[in-house]
């Protein structure tokens, strides 16, 4: 069913395959190929003809119409990259087709490892080639259609800026190509098997990222820094070293450190070692040993890496951390998935003790009144993890909660400070789960603030979807008036930017194309230009899509066939219904990129605009409350469409912000805050600022629930205190009152017959007077839209990418999106 190489099993030679995720493959006696030369030019595939499909022969002619209108053009000195990239996708996938129609057992093989496509294998894998060949038809009918319009002048693209992947750098908040903003884009993993710089899976229609270590097994070229560098001995594992230091230096690139194995002489040594461990992290982050083995690691790798073109994007210190700490609570499921979790070390204990000794200033006696206990001492203080979620809401849950994150966030300290030790300007990064801040759950130990703010480099692997989850039983409430769930991207995105509003913005894993729990055969093409573009203007410089699983003749990479024992089904899972199988999308991919590239510089300029309302984020009542988030959204989504990206206030950023970047600040439905936050709020309001309070009941409580001594005090500025009066519209119209001089001049009205706005917008004024604007259809109808100045001036609108010219009204259909300059008539 599935091709193989002959390669040696790490089980035949004692090495075990759980723990091998960070063994390379010299460690199982054979070396990776070496890096071919960088190319980011991909030959044009030879389509291998099956039979006699129809559709297939069809998709052959119009490639031949195609190619021939890409002369045309050329003669005409027209830009035809985004055709030779459609092309490319189309014979390729067409050759994807023939393979899975030979291999039809295999490919449904995929489809029964993953649950929601298992009863329909056989059905899905007899249909997926004529699905695959009729989608290539699609895709080139419309490239074709273009094309036409393109040579006839009826629509005048701006030129493709391409990625130069041997030059790029890191500038101070974004990437830079031949001296201009670039977004780059490829995929977290590509085909295992295949070397770096092998043409046909490392080029500008896939992207040409370097991955130092993006592939989870040991196979041809895993390059994941890990524990398995540093032998008992104190001596490196040159063999293993050597899969990061030869990684070549053709490309940019990043290195992850893959935290997930443990060499047995660490566990024999701390037989505590894996108490505590998590999903992606398999080892107690507390435990000395472990901390003095990555402590070496990271500077030492450091040291060997900090001159070489794969570390400009960074070192990525974690993949997906996260350590749910609750029992009986939403997230359950993961605090079970590893019998370790549900308890933690006795270095975590004691140095929860001592931060509890911190906390309460030796006072053992207010400890125990909070927690309604009778410990003798901070030395004898106990707490039992998983922590019930009974307890939501008091003082031993906050404690435990706050600590938590405090510890994950002294880990990442140390790392990335021994790091820099090795390579003092390390840019770094964290992919943090966005639902870590979108979801309600504050029992991961993630402080989402503290991490962002700790790193040079913004990161994360949001995730949105076009559709519900498979494992939901009935619809969302989003898909009643959005066409796809942005909550988790938007709200996490906004509040990253503008906790860190200078820095690169690494997207390290994307699930915008497929995820988990979200699959669909047949996305729509429009949902993945939507979802890129509203990703990008909310602060996105890199992304790398998941995942890139084919090699060139069609078959899929060696961690889904079984290779060297390391089959995974959940990767082969991941494989049915993704990109992989898609040419619409995966072509769209790219081709939302080439677009944005090619007006990266008017993407920049919008994403610069001021955040003139602030909501304000208290940590403290996220922990507290059992919905906090959910509530807060309700808020956020009323000034989400208004033209002007929303901001986030915490107690750090009216601390070590400018608080003149915004004009006012709203808090709503915020009952628990510390008496440092609410001393931040009364600092704004002493500089002359403006805070808008909902009700009596926000700011009233402390951590612990014990009321305020103090209020807050308009002093200089200005309190406006609703005092519950008001709903999140009338909010809203308070906020925008109280922003007015810093809203834009430029007018969007928008009706699409329900009361939800779907337009998601923003404008800046450029040096000659003219408006540049960004429109988004989030929403699930057509949107009629009108444009006009504050003082009643019609505009005029330009289409950037087509060159056409609207009317001050119009309409957007759904995920439709919008590049315009406006001009004053």
């Amino acid at each position: 069913m599935f091709k193989k190489r002959n390669l040696m099993s790490c089980k035949s030679i004692g090495l075990p395959c759980v723990l091998s995720l960070a063994v390379s493959l010299a460690a199982c006696g054979e070396k990776s190929s070496t890096a071919a030369a960088s190319k980011t030019e991909a030959t044009s595939p030879t389509v291998n003809v099956s039979s006699s499909n129809l559709y297939e022969t069809t998709a052959l002619k119009k490639i031949k119409l195609l190619e021939n209108l890409m002369a045309s053009a050329q003669q005409q000195k027209l830009d035809v990259t985004r055709e030779e990239t459609l092309v490319w996708f189309a014979k390729e996938f067409l050759n994807f087709a023939n393979w899975d129609e030979q291999n039809q057992d295999a490919v449904a093989y995929m489809f029964n490892a993953y649950g929601p496509f298992k009863n329909d294998k056989d059905k899905l894998a007899a249909e997926l080639p004529d699905f695959q060949r009729k989608k290539v038809i699609e895709i080139l009918d419309a490239g074709i259609d273009e094309l036409n319009q393109v040579i006839s002048g009826e629509i005048v693209r701006p030129p493709v800026r391409k990625v130069d992947w041997q030059n790029t750098v890191a500038g101070d908040n974004m990437f830079v190509s031949n001296g201009k903003p670039i977004f780059l884009y490829d995929y977290f993993s590509k085909s295992v098997g295949q070397p770096l710089g092998q043409p046909d899976v490392y080029n500008d229609h896939l992207g040409a990222i370097y991955h130092g270590g993006e592939n989870l097994y040991p196979v041809d070229h895993d390059r994941a820094i890990n524990s398995f560098l540093l032998n008992e001995d104190g001596t490196w594992n040159e063999a293993l070293m050597k899969e990061v230091t030869d990684i070549s230096d053709d490309n940019i690139g990043f290195l992850i450190y893959w935290n997930m194995g443990l060499p047995e002489w660490i566990e024999k040594q701390e037989p505590e070692a894996r108490k505590g461990r998590s999903l992606f992290t398999g080892f107690d982050i507390d435990n000395p040993l472990v901390r003095d083995v990555w402590g070496k690691i990271a500077k030492h790798t450091g040291e060997l890496t900090k001159d070489k073109k794969v570390s400009r994007m960074g070192y990525i210190l974690s993949n997906e951390p996260h350590y749910y700490s609750e029992k009986n609570g939403d997230r359950k499921h993961w605090s079970h998935q590893f019998k370790e979790m549900n308890d933690i070390s006795s270095y975590t204990l004691n140095n929860f003790r001592t931060w509890l000794d911190n906390k309460y200033s030796g006072d053992i006696a207010t400890l125990n009144k909070n927690w309604q206990t009778s410990f003798f001492s901070f030395d004898k203080v106990e707490i039992d993890i998983p922590i019930d979620i009974s307890h939501r809401g008091k003082p031993m849950w906050y404690d435990w909660n706050r600590y938590h994150m405090d510890r994950t966030t002294n880990w990442f300290t140390y790392l990335q400070g021994e790091l820099r030790k090795g390579n003092p300007d390390a840019h770094t990064s964290i992919k943090i789960m966005p639902n870590m801040f979108s979801e309600n759950t504050r029992s991961h130990g993630i402080d989402v603030e503290a991490l962002t703010d700790l790193t040079s480099m913004i990161g994360n692997d949001a995730q949105t979807r076009e559709k519900r989850k498979l494992n939901f039983k009935k619809d969302e409430e989003w898909q009643s008036h959005y066409g796809w769930y942005w909550e988790e991207l938007s709200t996490s995105y906004d509040f990253m930017e503008s906790v860190s509003p200078n820095k690169i913005h690494f997207n390290s894993e994307s699930h915008f194309l497929s995820a988990s729990w979200w699959r669909d055969m047949d996305p729509s093409v429009e949902y993945v230009h939507s979802v890129y573009w509203l990703a990008t203007m909310q602060g996105m410089d890199a992304n790398l899509a998941w995942f890139w699983a084919r090699d060139p003749d069609g078959s899929p990479e060696d961690r889904l066939e079984g290779e060297m024992n390391f089959f995974d089904p959940a990767l082969a899972g991941s494989f049915a219904g993704s990109n992989n199988q898609q040419p619409h999308i995966s072509n769209a991919f790219t081709q939302v990129m080439y677009d944005m590239n090619s007006l990266s510089e008017e993407i920049v300029a919008l994403r610069e605009q001021r955040r003139p309302i602030r909501l304000f984020y208290s940590e403290t009542s996220a922990i507290n409350k059992p919905r906090h988030m959910t509530e807060h959204f309700k808020m956020y989504e009323k000034i989400f469409f208004d033209g002007f990206p929303v901001g986030y206030a915490t107690q750090n950023i009216i601390n070590k912000q400018d608080n003149s970047s915004w004009d006012a600040i709203l808090v709503y439905k915020t009952e628990f805050v510390t008496a440092d936050e609410l001393a931040a709020l009364q600092s704004y309001l002493d500089q002359g600022g403006t805070v808008i309070v909902d009700s009596a009941l926000s700011l009233s409580k402390n951590e612990y629930a014990q009321p305020h001594a103090k209020a807050l005090k308009a002093s200089k500025g200005k309190l406006i205190e609703l005092n519950g009066k008001a709903d999140e519209a009338e909010l809203r119209e308070v906020a925008l009152k109280a922003a007015e001089s810093g809203l834009p001049d430029l007018v969007l009205t928008e009706d699409n017959g329900t009361s939800y706005k779907g337009v998601n917008w923003r404008v800046v004024k450029q040096a000659d007077g003219s408006y540049l604007a960004n429109l988004n259809n989030l929403g699930k109808h057509t949107a009629k839209l009108k444009l006009t100045l504050k003082d009643g001036s019609q505009v005029s609108a330009k289409d950037m990418l087509t060159g056409k010219v609207l009317d001050s009204e119009f309409e957007l259909a759904p995920k439709g999106v919008l590049m315009l300059e406006v001009s004053v008539k």
